[in-house]
């Protein structure tokens, strides 16, 4: 009865976690960058770039990735009858909490997923980040313990729910279709992809997989933390040791902290960057992924917050705020990356933000 109950509240998590670390293993050999098999804000940095928001030539790219998260949520949800179209929950701090979670996501290159993949290949420069995570993370449990809270969603006509998958099946139509309306990286990371129905299908096992599981790092580490429930946590597990496993038979593991993939080696400012998104992804209830999943089960509040992402990746690179990786020169010389004065400002300004949503989100005397 006891193997039972754990193969019950484990299983579907481990599941999804192998499943989402193959997914990466097999869209890294497919073509996306290396250790960006699945990475929501670089994606969603890239899509922003396709349509123009950001004039950054090397990540613009409609990723087809997103949109098979989506509509494989949706999908799911609606089979499980669990798609219920509602909003009304502090959309708009909803949105600006979504645009300094992936600033702080682009100040460090990388999405939580992204995070933990890149520990899957070695790369030792994404301790800084997990660290600053969990430190981040922390402070969001702080306050949630004070009564913080965003407020309740309510039921809202089915337009709604439906608003950020249709916004992204437009998308893919468009990329199908109508390229020529779309901006390409001819270098870079946006250069690197996999084909588009190997990508939309990969997005849509994570999606209905990750619907189903409820998969969230950021919850993981909330919950392990708050009630010492490690249930999802265990799914990022299973990301972490399929990716590892995966590279090591491949003879991709590269473990150190020097010219890896997309990285940069300014550990204090990776600490911060992912120190806000944690704190951020607690706010708001998920982490970057988990808003993808709640969108496409008709969450409005989550579609705004990703939204507020893909605008947050824009004024990134329009304002110079996003890591740049390490790199070596044509002399052989090794370049550090990191961020420049105005990334470092931003990420000041984003905690002043997220405490300010705070206080103004704790019980009042109004409230007692």
């Amino acid at each position: 009865m006891r193997e039972n109950s754990w193969l019950r509240d484990y299983g579907p998590l481990l599941l999804t976690g192998v499943v989402v670390g193959v997914a990466a293993l097999v869209l890294t050999a497919c073509g996306n960058p290396a250790n960006m098999g699945f990475c929501i804000a670089c994606f969603e940095r890239d899509i922003a770039g396709a349509l123009g928001l950001h004039s950054a030539a090397k990540v613009q790219y409609f990723r087809p990735e997103i949109v098979g998260i989506v509509l494989g949520t949706l999908l799911a949800a609606a089979a499980a009858k669990e798609f219920r179209a509602k909003a009304g929950s502090s959309p708009a701090c909803r949105f600006l909490l979504g645009l300094f979670v992936m600033i702080g996501a682009l100040v460090f290159l990388g999405c939580p997923l992204r995070m933990v993949i890149r520990l899957g290949g070695g790369d030792l420069t994404a301790v800084a980040g997990l660290l600053g995570f969990i430190a981040g993370i922390g402070v969001g449990v702080v306050c949630l313990r004070k009564g913080f809270s965003l407020g309740r969603a309510y039921p809202v006509r089915s337009g709604e729910g439906m608003a950020l998958p249709l916004i992204l099946v437009i998308g893919l139509v468009l990329l199908l279709a109508f390229p020529a309306l779309l901006r390409f990286s001819e270098e870079g990371p946006g250069s690197q992809h996999a084909f588009w129905l190997i990508s939309l299908v990969a997005g849509g096992v994570v999606g209905v997989l990750a619907q189903r599981s409820r998969l969230c790092m950021a919850g993981g580490i909330r919950d392990a933390v708050m009630v010492h429930d490690f249930r999802l946590l265990a799914g990022f597990v299973a990301i972490w040791a399929t990716v590892t496993i995966g590279n090591l038979i491949l003879h991709k593991y590269n473990l150190g902290a020097v010219s890896q993939p997309i990285a940069h080696s300014q550990y204090l400012w990776s600490f911060l960057g992912m120190a806000l998104a944690g704190w951020g992804s607690v706010l708001l209830g998920g982490c970057p992924l988990r808003q993808l999943i709640l969108a496409g089960e008709g969450n409005g509040d989550s579609a705004v917050t990703v939204l507020g992402m893909v605008v947050g990746a824009a004024l990134a690179h329009n304002f110079g705020l996003a890591g740049n990786a390490d790199s070596v020169a044509e002399d052989g010389t090794y370049v550090v990356g990191g961020i420049g004065t105005a990334g470092m400002v931003a990420v000041v300004l984003g905690f002043i933000v997220l405490l300010a949503v705070t206080l103004t989100h704790l019980p009042g005397k109004e409230d007692a």
